[in-house]
């Protein structure tokens, strides 16, 4: 039976629990064994926690046998990625600049998600600083793919997605900046939540720009995500019964979305919108002029911020960084601090107008990456190649991060091709719902 709790979700892990049919000690002891056993663990996970892991287990036995769990996630393990602080266990972001790092005290979502019940797995391997959509990282580990060994698995948070992937977590936890939840999880078949700025408490977690920034689960379901969020907030989830999609209006976002779309990807997509309007949905394509402007942003306020934040750590040895990463942090130098003020000044102003235009409708919808994952060894070897799939795999995931929205992404049954669902700030709740009926209809 153990066997099977592996490629279950994290809420049916939970229920079972409930049910006195699974023991949180067991349980967690299977996922430490399946880890322990894997020949991919060490390129997933950086480093697990057993001792951390055995003792949350433990005590939510003992809350279980006494008739008193938190809530359906209590005793359900899951993984973290390598930027979220856990006290006395390395934390060191993918990056050779942070080794030996060791914090003292947990992550603050960290901290809720354990008052909650949750079990800590370990911590998973990640793009460099998260500075890429690739999940390639020759300095730490590259996790797999789980559609093609030989791709890369998206990032930052590849290792989070492939401990779910791989069966080694029911669920992981990992950011989003720029899509880096989105992308792994769309590229290994999963559910990925990406939060509005704020939602989340970033206490503890390492940065790469602040402004942008969030956390977000990558699961196995709608639902999963649904209380992982909840459980770090230490908040009542999300109510997702008796969601349907009827009545509910969607723009297919026309502008930059569907730009160099490859083949597979718009298949994804066109398949998932005729399942979607099957489900009564109505669907209206249309255009968003300041996308375009928005977008002609992104290379200042990202880049700027994140060399603001690491100069000086990165000056101080940039022989021990991926030379890609690098040369991305470095790019930041060129732009004055009239020119960021000024592009987020902008950048205020068409958020307000994408609201505007956006305002009747239930949601946006689009492909969550227009490319399929690139060929690792290509990668290291072709540094043209390397900067334009690097781009374009981040491109549409970037909407949702610069007009400050939050987003799920689901499989569209095409491998690696997910569909994104976005909706404004601070509506979690409403897009969930809508997700739960999109996931059904999409199977």
């Amino acid at each position: 039976m153990a066997g099977n709790w592996l490629w279950m979700t994290a809420a049916d892990l939970g229920r079972g629990i409930g049910a006195g049919k699974i023991h949180p000690v067991e349980l967690t002891e299977a996922f430490l064994d399946a880890i322990a056993q894997h020949p991919e663990a060490t390129r997933i996970y950086s480093r697990t926690t057993p001792r951390r892991a055995r003792s949350m287990s433990m005590a939510a036995a003992d809350r279980a046998k006494a008739g008193q769990r938190i809530g359906l996630l209590d005793g359900v393990p899951i993984s973290w990625k390598d930027l979220f602080d856990a006290a006395g266990a390395p934390c060191e972001a993918g990056s050779a600049l942070l080794a030996g790092r060791v914090p003292e005290a947990d992550a603050e979502v960290l901290t809720t998600a354990t008052a909650q019940g949750l079990v800590c797995l370990g911590k998973t391997h990640m793009s460099e600083l998260a500075f890429s959509g690739l999940g390639l990282n020759p300095i730490t580990a590259t996790p797999p793919n789980v559609n093609d060994p030989a791709a890369v698995p998206g990032g930052s948070s590849s290792g989070a997605a492939a401990s779910v992937a791989f069966g080694l977590a029911p669920a992981g936890i990992g950011s989003d900046t720029g899509g880096s939840v989105r992308i792994p999880a769309a590229w290994n078949d999963l559910v990925g939540l990406k939060t509005t700025p704020g939602r989340l408490s970033l206490r503890g977690v390492v940065p790469l720009c602040e402004k942008f920034d969030t956390v977000g689960p990558l699961a196995r379901s709608v639902e999963d995500c649904a209380l992982l969020l909840a459980a770090m907030e230490g908040r009542k989830p999300a109510d997702l019964a008796g969601a349907s999609l009827k009545g509910m209006r969607f723009l297919a976002l026309e502008t930059v979305a569907m730009d160099d779309l490859r083949a597979e990807p718009a298949a994804g997509f066109d398949g998932a919108v005729d399942r979607l309007s099957r489900a009564g949905a109505r669907i209206e394509g249309g255009k968003i002029d300041e996308v375009v402007e928005a977008m002609s942003l992104a290379a200042i306020l990202f880049t700027a911020e994140a060399y603001g934040i690491w100069r000086e750590t990165i000056e101080r040895a940039p022989e021990k960084m991926f030379p890609r990463i690098l040369e991305r942090f470095r790019s930041g130098a060129a732009y004055s601090a009239s020119d960021y003020v000024a592009a987020w000044r902008r950048l205020e102003e068409l958020r307000q107008i994408w609201a505007r235009k956006t305002a009747g409708y239930d949601a946006v919808i689009l492909p969550t990456a227009a490319n399929l994952p690139p060929d690792a060894q290509r990668l290291l070897d072709d540094h043209d190649y390397y900067v334009t799939e690097n781009l374009l795999t981040l491109r549409n995931t970037r909407i949702g991060n610069m007009f400050g929205l939050c987003g799920v992404t689901l499989p569209t049954g095409q491998p690696s091709c997910g569909i994104t669902l976005l909706a404004g700030p601070g509506q979690e709740e409403r897009l969930l719902r809508l997700c739960s009926a999109a996931e059904r209809a999409l199977g």
